[in-house]
């Protein structure tokens, strides 16, 4: 039987159907009587519901293997000859894919479209590591992502898939009014090459990367069964990938999540230089904090002063990295954030409180979730972190867990603390943070309070 084509969305089945084949060929058959005279089965604007293994040739993927041609790249899109030799499940771009959806819907995009891709290889180079060769050290990214329209455009052609990117590579100088205030009160020096001139500007190497789950890898870091992570991932976002359930000889997902990016600070070769020290801050983003400034949490100041700290490490011979996740509000995104912050405000906003008010609502104070995490590191070529510009137990023990270790942990200068945030920092000592200073106990905590809303005008 050969995947389902529909002309158009179907209405729901008249009687119950207990498998996916026979409820693809019900309504299938459902649909003959309605189908528009001018769109045959087959043309570009049948929808297909769900493709099974019998029916596809999928283009070999070995994850983990020892050479690029071997392992084979990651094709998702089902446009051209996709829909029979896709080899992931998913959509390319991560969070922005429904984008690209409503550009082809609009008409403003061909979704045949081929891109050229002259002159858009890596500003430089990332030396290739071991880890990107077998199936452990790295599940959560494809660590041939930024060579792929290069080693594979013979492919592309002969197979006529879609085979894109999933990292890209540049350089840029970045400006920030933290680094020239760091210029001009001489905790950071001139040398024009990492800090190019008195006004601060830093000279900075970016990587882009969008996620790619091997699903066996990513079930294993979790402690799962790989049957057990397709089903969570299928239920739990209401049957938005079929194919989770329906290919199971398909083990790569693109999931519609945020990525990262890289933001390396001195030569990128002294990233994965073991004679070098590194200094490293991984940062989640907060948008409020980050961008907007807002003082109930460290964010802002903590990534200012990693970076500081990273550009230091660079100019003292070393290396300085900052990775940015798109992980809003400890992934419970920033919607729930802000009906926390209503429910903290209005409930006295005590330290003791804090996570508390987030399981509230939540049903859980974190889902960042770390395992995932190091895969970056491991692709960088990291092997041991000098200065770890991070207080959290998560992320010191993803990493230590994965096999690199860390020298020195460096919490945030107290003087950095806005007094709005010491309900945040406070409680997340308490619960596990790193600090060289004082852990208040729960009674202690109960004392430390942020601002009301009535403090606010």
């Amino acid at each position: 039987m050969s995947p389902v084509s529909l002309a158009q969305t179907p209405a729901a089945p008249a009687a119950p159907v207990k498998t996916a084949r026979a409820r693809d060929a019900h309504v299938a058959k459902q649909l003959e009587s309605v189908r528009p005279k001018s769109s045959p089965v087959g043309d570009n604007d049948d929808l297909v519901l769900t493709t099974y293994p019998e029916d596809s040739q999928p283009i070999p993927l070995a994850w983990g293997a020892a050479a690029p041609q071997t392992r084979g790249p990651v094709v998702a899109s089902h446009y051209r000859d996709g829909l029979v030799k896709h080899n992931s499940i998913g959509a390319h771009s991560g969070q922005y894919c429904v984008y690209h959806a409503l550009a082809v819907g609009s008409k403003q995009l061909d979704p045949n479209h081929v891109a050229d891709y002259t002159n858009s290889q890596p500003a430089f180079s990332v030396p290739e590591q071991k880890s990107w060769y077998n199936k452990t050290d790295i599940v959560a990214m494809d660590p041939l992502g930024h060579l792929t329209p290069y080693l594979f455009d013979e492919a592309s052609k002969s197979e006529n898939v879609d085979i894109r990117p999933t990292i890209a590579i540049t350089k840029a100088t970045m400006q920030l009014l933290e680094l020239k205030d760091a210029v001009d009160n001489n905790r950071l020096r001139v040398d024009g090459r990492v800090v190019l001139n008195s006004s601060g500007d830093v000279s900075v190497s970016k990587v882009a990367v969008e996620p790619v789950w091997y699903l066996p890898g990513v079930a294993e870091r979790f402690g799962v069964s790989e049957n057990e992570l397709r089903r969570a991932l299928f239920k739990d976002t209401n049957g938005m990938y079929p194919e989770l359930i329906t290919r199971p000889d398909i083990k790569v997902f693109l999931p519609p999540i945020g990525g990262l990016t890289v933001y390396i600070f001195g030569d990128p070769a002294f990233v994965s230089d073991p004679s070098k020290k590194l200094a490293l801050r991984v940062h989640d983003e907060c948008n409020g904090s980050d961008v907007f400034g807002s003082d109930i949490c460290t964010c802002r100041p903590y990534l200012m002063f990693g970076i500081e700290e990273a550009v230091k490490e660079a100019q003292n011979g070393g290396s300085g990295v900052v990775i940015y996740f798109r992980k809003e509000g400890r992934a419970l995104g920033e919607v729930t954030k802000y009906l926390v912050y209503n429910a903290r405000k209005r409930g006295g906003d005590t330290a003791d409180e804090y996570f508390h008010r987030t399981e509230c609502i939540a049903g859980v104070r974190d889902m960042r979730f770390q395992q995932l995490m190091p895969d970056v590191l491991k692709w960088l070529g990291i092997t041991k972190i000098d200065r770890m510009l991070s207080m959290s137990n998560m992320k010191h023990d993803a990493i230590v867990e994965q096999g690199i270790p860390i020298i020195e942990r460096i919490p945030i200068p107290d003087e950095l603390v806005p007094p709005d945030s010491r309900v945040e920092i406070d409680a997340k000592i308490n619960a596990g943070y790193f600090t060289n200073g004082k852990i208040m106990n729960q009674d202690e905590l109960k004392n430390v309070q942020g601002r009301t809303w009535n403090d606010v005008v």
